[in-house]
């Protein structure tokens, strides 16, 4: 890499719910597309934006990460606020900006990825948390789901919890870290780990909500998990409440 185009690692937030997702599509819009867009009309020639993670139509960020070479050398901060200014009106904001060495890359120099999923649990339908939180109307029991989601931390086959056109090489993946934690009406999972399977996360939440409810006793996460089998996964959780909120390096 020629040390006269700098890189910029780029920490973004994003409402997920006017995208396709985070990739690049050809006839839908996307996180990634809006964001070349922007950083092209800064730098004067198309920008290639490489994300640490692809996150789904309708899922959000208050921390994702990007990387890009420009041709100028900006000070960080004017290179944030152009891009800011280009993002517009789309609801995209790059919260910080970093010049890094040629040696760092968004995705393969992470090394680990955290996620919320924030539930509502409450009756009245959401009106301000509409689209970011899962309305579950039973009560739920956080710490019966908290004491069954430990039964998915370390290194395990997660195919019970992939989506069936997950593209990754090895349904093997090893969780770092699962919480469940009430938080007046909101019900908060947390998890990290260096990287997740397609929908895992909405998986293992649309699992865990069943024992929350009562309807599967905290074993029961421990069993589907270990039959690595896909039509054991209980209802997955939509996009709404799920956020990506941090990205180690």
């Amino acid at each position: 890499m020629n040390s006269a185009m700098p890189r910029y690692k780029l920490t973004i937030e994003y409402d997920g719910r006017p995208f396709a997702g985070w990739q690049r599509q050809a006839d839908q819009p996307s996180v990634q597309a809006v964001l070349e867009h922007a950083a092209e009309k800064l730098n004067g020639a198309p920008v290639q934006v490489h994300g640490a993670g692809r996150t789904d139509s309708g899922v959000h960020a208050t921390g994702q990460v990007a990387h890009i070479d420009l041709q100028k050398d900006l000070p960080a901060d004017k290179a944030m606020d152009a891009i800011n200014y280009h993002l517009k009106p789309n609801p995209v904001a790059v919260l910080k900006s970093e010049k890094v060495s040629d040696g760092f890359h968004a995705r393969f120099s992470a090394t680990e990825r955290f996620y919320l999923y924030r539930i509502s649990n409450r009756r009245p339908p959401l009106t301000l948390d509409a689209g970011f939180a899962w309305r579950v109307g039973p009560e739920l029991d956080a710490e019966a789901m908290h004491a069954a989601a430990q039964a998915l931390v370390g290194n395990h086959d997660f195919t019970t919890f992939r989506d069936s056109q997950c593209q990754a090489d090895s349904p093997v993946r090893t969780l770092n870290a699962i919480s469940v934690t009430r938080l007046g009406e909101e019900v908060h999972l947390r998890c990290r780990a260096l990287s997740f399977l397609h929908r895992q996360v909405r998986s293992m939440v649309g699992s865990l909500v069943e024992v929350g409810r009562g309807k599967e006793n905290t074993l029961w996460i421990g069993k589907i998990l270990a039959a690595a089998d896909r039509s054991a996964c209980g209802p997955v959780a939509p996009p709404d409440g799920l956020h990506l909120t941090r990205v180690d390096y």
